[in-house]
């Protein structure tokens, strides 16, 4: 890590991926996310079970017993784990789990461990909190009424406004975050439109869904959400690879992205079914599906250590869209998958 004054992206880039990054560092992260942050996957069974319902329901729509599980952000495979054990009898499952982290000891040898989505599978693409983590940059008004970007500070998390934001992540802030007034700031979400129009696009049939900690069009916050979480609590976010960094995700921009069909999280087609299916299945503490998003009320601290982040303010929104609508698939690059040993 270095003393670089560096744009949010390069940044949290660095510090979450990179060799020594939170996700792929056994020193730094020896439990995985699980052990800094609970989602839903850690806080009920009860959400496994709901997607493996929503699974067979998808392979009942394709018309075939075996059907692909592509889990983006697979973390320990926990999410996996649990659907194979709740998939219903005669259904053939084939499990992907894409991660940077290396494969974890023990895990099914039915799960095919890979880098990026696999292309051409047919299934369900389920990405639960994966694009809060897409690293992006972040933008504030100056007191000229300029919306500049902000750099920041690798070994303290100080920030200062670097140069104007152009170009298109101008154009993106224009249509999806407008900023106007002095101190006001935006998280620029064009890097996780392309990736989950690239997510999206690695199907060749079947459901791509998302969900995540969101915002729409009208309900932005005024100040951005950028936060870190490090060993069961909420922290500053400092790009030095020693936490968590998120940052909810402008859904709706995505669902755009993906092509015709997307649905956002208020939205008719595959996002509200998607989210139907899901009724029932717990956001952290407590939780409950409304509008097509799971909705969380404030919550205790999280289980084993981890914290909760339904106690951040926001709605954990749903997004889906049906797979292999956007030809080639942006930024999919396909790596081969290696299975079980």
């Amino acid at each position: 890590m270095t003393e670089e004054w560096r744009g949010w992206r390069a940044a949290a880039q660095d510090a979450l991926y990179g060799d020594e990054g939170f996700y792929r560092s056994p020193v730094r992260s020896p439990e995985g996310p699980a052990g800094h942050f609970r989602t839903s996957v850690h806080a009920s069974p009860l959400f496994a079970r709901a997607v493996a319902g929503l699974l067979a329901s998808t392979a009942a729509e394709l018309g075939t017993g075996t059907v692909a599980l592509v889990d983006v952000g697979a973390g320990r495979g926990e999410l996996l784990t649990g659907v194979l054990a709740a998939a219903p009898e005669g259904l053939e499952v084939i499990p992907y789990g894409v991660e940077v982290a290396a494969r974890p000891p023990g895990l099914d040898p039915r799960v095919r461990w890979c880098a990026e989505p696999p292309r051409g599978v047919r299934g369900l693409l389920f990405a639960n909190e994966w694009l809060d983590n897409v690293p992006v940059e972040v933008a504030e008004v100056d007191g000229d009424g300029v919306a500049r970007y902000v750099r920041v500070r690798t070994s303290d998390g100080a920030e200062r406004l670097g140069p104007p934001v152009t170009g298109a992540d101008a154009e993106w802030l224009e249509r999806w975050w407008p900023l106007s007034a002095p101190g006001e700031r935006a998280e620029i979400g064009r890097p996780r439109d392309l990736a989950w129009a690239g997510a999206v696009g690695s199907l060749e049939a079947g459901l791509a869904v998302a969900v995540d900690y969101a915002h729409v069009r009208g309900e932005r916050p005024p100040f951005g959400t950028l936060t870190g979480f490090r060993g069961g609590r909420e922290v500053r976010p400092v790009p030095d690879g020693s936490c968590d960094l998120t940052a909810h995700v402008a859904l709706d921009a995505c669902a755009a992205g993906a092509g015709p069909g997307g649905g956002g999280a208020d939205g008719p087609a595959d996002g509200a079914r998607a989210a139907g299916d899901l009724r029932g299945a717990p956001g952290a503490r407590p939780g409950h599906l409304r509008s097509g998003g799971l909705r969380t009320g404030p919550g205790g601290g999280g289980r084993g250590g981890g914290a909760d982040r339904a106690r951040r303010p926001g709605r954990l929104r749903v997004a889906a869209a049906p797979g292999g609508v956007i030809p080639g698939g942006a930024g999919a690059g396909g790596r081969r998958c290696g299975g079980g040993g």
